[in-house]
Parts: C-alpha cells; sequence; structure tokens
C-alpha cells in the first residue's frame, strides 16, 4: 500500500522551486538578449531615418537650390518654408505622409543647416546630450 501511495504522489515542493527557478534562470539570459537586440535596432533604424532624410534634404536642394535653414528646420519638407523662398516647391511637400519621421525612440531629430550644409542629430535612448552605449548621440556626420 505504502509503495502504490508513492507512486500517485505529484512533485513534491521543491522539486516544483527548482523548476520555477530554472525556468526563470533561462527567461534572464533569454530576455537579455532580446532586450540587447531590439535597442541595437533601435540604433540602427535611427542611422537608417538620418539617411532618408539626407536624401530627402538632398533633393530638396537639388530644387531649391539650398537646404532649409535651422529656423525653417525639418517641417519645410513638409510645407514650403517662409523667408528665404523655394521658387520651384512642390505642394506635396518632400515627405509622403506629411509627417517628418522621428528617430528609434520616438524624439524629434535635432536640425542644423546654415543653408549650404546640415547636419541632423538624435539624442540617443536617454534623450539627453551625450551618452554611451545605446544612448550615446548619433550625428548625421558619422554616418
Amino acid at each position: 500500500m505504502k509503495n502504490e501511495n508513492r507512486k500517485i504522489q505529484g512533485f513534491t515542493l521543491t522539486e516544483m522551486l527548482i523548476v520555477i527557478a530554472l525556468i526563470g534562470l533561462i527567461m534572464t539570459f533569454v530576455s537579455g538578449n532580446i532586450i540587447g537586440k531590439f535597442n541595437s535596432a533601435k540604433v540602427d533604424s535611427t542611422k537608417i531615418q538620418m539617411k532618408q532624410l539626407g536624401v530627402i534634404l538632398d533633393d530638396f536642394n537639388r530644387v531649391c537650390g539650398f537646404y532649409p535653414t535651422t529656423d525653417q528646420g525639418l517641417d519645410a519638407l513638409i510645407r514650403a518654408p517662409s523667408g528665404r523662398e523655394c521658387k520651384n516647391y512642390d505642394p506635396a511637400g518632400f515627405v509622403k505622409g506629411g509627417k517628418v519621421p522621428q528617430d528609434g525612440w520616438g524624439n524629434d531629430f535635432i536640425y542644423e543647416s546654415d543653408g549650404s550644409k546640415y547636419k541632423i542629430t538624435s539624442l540617443g535612448g536617454d534623450n539627453k546630450s551625450g551618452g554611451d552605449g545605446n544612448d550615446k548621440d548619433i550625428s548625421s556626420d558619422d554616418i
């Protein structure tokens, strides 16, 4: 009878705790890798957005003869800029969808230009100047 009762018994509390601990340990390693890849993808996506903005800005320069100034900003790609005007400005704008893309973290790019050259910057994951790793600033001059 005692032998038969042992066969129908379930897992002991110790066995259950060991299994839960092992599952937790595996999840720690897996989630660490996934989060690392996710952050790396945000950096890559930001660089791609910058390159695309650069192509659009070059097209703007080709049509208008100058880059939008810092004051005109990237909004000049959506609406005709005021101040120094572009005679051949496309009424539909230069950005499809009517919205300037943001960096991988959902923040607006910082745009600086004197009209003859430009610089696009993302402040990274922390949205603050400086930083390391995923928080490092990304500049169009660097890519």
